[in-house]
């Protein structure tokens, strides 16, 4: 029901008249390829780490593939390793293998394998001579874990293919397959029903991402954690979410054009801290009558008074709900409250009719003059205060994240990233690294300061678990909002991975915004030796600027970020003195 809500609710972003979802096309190529790649992040039954494995393994080409992958990630089909031989048997990695030639009829169309229910159902009619209300109670009985009731069907089953001429060999052989198999398995309705959802939202992500993904940001706004994994697949897919604000945002999120023509999501000023959906209500219906604010001066002017609540501007301001007034959030929080004051104040005379254009006296720091303003500062918070601000109103990083231009030297100092993790086998050690968030400190059985918390990166997250002894070495790096690298445990008996941290370290995020070093090369000077020399040159200088080949007038080559430098003036000079003087730039 909610992903049929998020569906509606894009709808309605894309326009009614733009798409018909009921009687999109089953066989759209752009839909296909998404799902290929394993691309099933926000799409219904097809997000999980290993369903997108399973996706890029099964390679989906019809409508009947999807409904066979919401079917195969069941615990019935993945106990007969039915899932893994369904891709491999579509995809010619395997032979169709039957049991038994007559199930070909039966079970063709899912390359031998019963992966339904109905499946059961069929060869149980077929080879057993069972009615289609037998059938169902072989599948009932299957379900209901009696062990005497499942001896009994097995018996009834062996001895019914005997009976019809298939022998009891391969009776019992299907029935080994049925057993576990029914548990957990879906009926084909279900399945065809719940694939028709996930390819709806498939072609939605492929076709209309911005639309999409502002309705599931919606679903998810008072679901931070979910809210968060969306908010880092719009950045991968180049979607702009912006922060809140006054003149486009309305109660939840909404797509928009900007004034470049892009398409973009603005953040729904509900979802701010402090600041009610009716407030919001206020303030929507005083600019759909009114037009948009022109700035933060005609904003309390115009809005109901019950609006100008401190806390709710304070909120709005910290999430920039103002910035694209061209005012700093550092600037108008310093202001705001005297702004208001002085409004409200003004707004009770009016309403009195007490107002007089001379009343308005100039005090000491001239907040006020008659037919004049106060000029809000232009100086800002640092990019850590700012960002620090828009998560403690809106939950989320948005306009900008700590590891933001960091990645690189984030990745040179780990072995993975987090969504790497998923399908690393069981007690795998691995070091990752991202940003402490959710940070528990909890006191164990025996009296042990042990930690939780989860670690995110700007594609997934993880949680990590610190037991008592490496608390006791490394408890003390643990913050909320710090930068840490994490050496641990892969622990993979649960559907998400998670990681038992053996080492802890700080780390300090270095912007990749240091000038890149472009190394330019004649073809004819290029030589073994010189490679040589120049490899081992850079690899003695280490740091976070990328190094560009120039080979020629057409060919650029990027180094690979294990040769990424530090470019000292030292380093330069070398190299100069190695290709020339006016071999390098940076």
């Amino acid at each position: 029901l909610k992903t049929l809500t998020v569906i509606e609710k894009a709808w309605d972003l894309i326009g009614r008249d733009q798409i018909d979802i009921p009687r999109l096309p089953l066989d759209n190529r752009k839909t296909f390829e998404l799902l290929c790649r394993g691309d099933g992040s926000g799409v219904f039954q097809l997000e999980g780490g290993p369903m997108r494995s399973l996706m890029r393994s099964l390679a989906p080409t019809s409508f009947e593939d999807v409904a066979a992958l919401v079917a195969l990630y069941r615990p019935g089909p993945m106990a007969a390793n039915m899932h893994n031989d369904y891709a491999d048997r579509k995809n010619g990695r395997k032979p169709i293998d039957y049991l038994h030639d007559d199930l070909a009829e039966l079970l063709g169309d899912t390359y031998g394998l019963m992966i339904y229910q109905e499946s059961v159902m069929r060869v149980a009619q077929k080879f057993a001579g069972y009615s289609l209300a037998d059938a169902d109670n072989l599948r009932k009985a299957c379900g209901k874990k009696v062990r005497e009731l499942i001896q009994k069907e097995r018996e009834k089953f062996v001895d019914g293919c005997d009976t019809s001429g298939y022998g009891r060999e391969i009776g019992s052989a299907l029935f080994d397959v049925i057993e576990p198999f029914a548990d957990y398995a879906f009926n084909k309705s279900h399945s065809y029903g719940y694939g028709l959802i996930a390819y709806q939202t498939a072609y939605l992500k492929a076709h209309y991402p911005v639309e999409y993904f502002a309705a599931l940001l919606t679903s998810v706004k008072n679901n931070l954690d979910k809210a968060a994994v969306y908010l880092n697949e719009c950045r991968q897919m180049g979607i702009e979410v912006l922060v809140p604000d006054v003149n486009i945002s309305v109660s939840d999120f909404i797509a928009f054009d900007k004034p470049d023509g892009t398409r973009a999501i603005a953040f729904g000023m509900s979802a701010v801290r402090n600041v009610g959906e009716g407030l919001v209500g206020l303030m929507l219906a005083e600019r759909d009558e009114n037009g948009p604010f022109e700035d933060f001066f005609d904003f309390c002017d115009r809005v109901d008074v019950s609006v100008l609540n401190k806390r709710t501007l304070e909120s709005l301001i910290k999430a920039g709900g103002f910035d694209s007034m061209g005012y700093s959030r550092k600037g108008l929080l310093g202001y705001f409250d005297r702004i208001i004051d002085d409004t409200v104040a003004r707004r009770r005379k009016e309403a009195e009719g007490q107002f007089d254009l001379f009343s308005m006296a100039d005090d000491d720091d001239g907040a006020l003059v008659a037919g004049t303003r106060i000029v809000i500062p232009e100086e800002d918070f640092d990019k850590r205060q700012r960002l620090a601000f828009e998560k403690e109103m809106l939950g989320l990083y948005v306009s900008d994240h700590p590891l933001m231009g960091a990645e690189a030297s984030l990745r040179r100092r780990t072995e993975s990233t987090i969504a790497e993790l998923e399908g690393v086998e069981d007690g795998t050690m691995r070091t990752t690294g991202g940003l402490v968030t959710s940070l528990q400190k909890k006191w164990t059985r025996k009296g042990d300061l042990m930690a939780v918390f989860t670690l995110e990166d700007l594609q997934s997250t993880v949680e990590v678990m610190v037991f008592p002894k490496t608390m006791q070495n490394y408890g003390h790096l643990l913050d909320d909002d710090a930068v840490v690298i994490v050496r641990g445990r892969v622990d993979t008996r649960d559907d998400q991975p998670k990681l038992m941290a053996m080492e802890l370290e700080r780390f300090e995020p270095v912007v990749d915004g240091n000038p890149p070093v472009r190394i330019n090369l004649r073809p004819a000077a290029l030589s073994d030796e010189l490679l040589s020399a120049l490899k081992a040159l850079l690899s003695e200088h280490p740091g976070e600027s990328q190094v560009f080949l120039h080979i020629g007038e057409r060919q650029v080559l990027l180094l690979p970020d294990n040769f990424a430098v530090l470019a000292t003036a030292g380093l330069l000079a070398e190299l100069r003195e190695l290709l020339g003087s006016e071999a390098v730039t940076a």
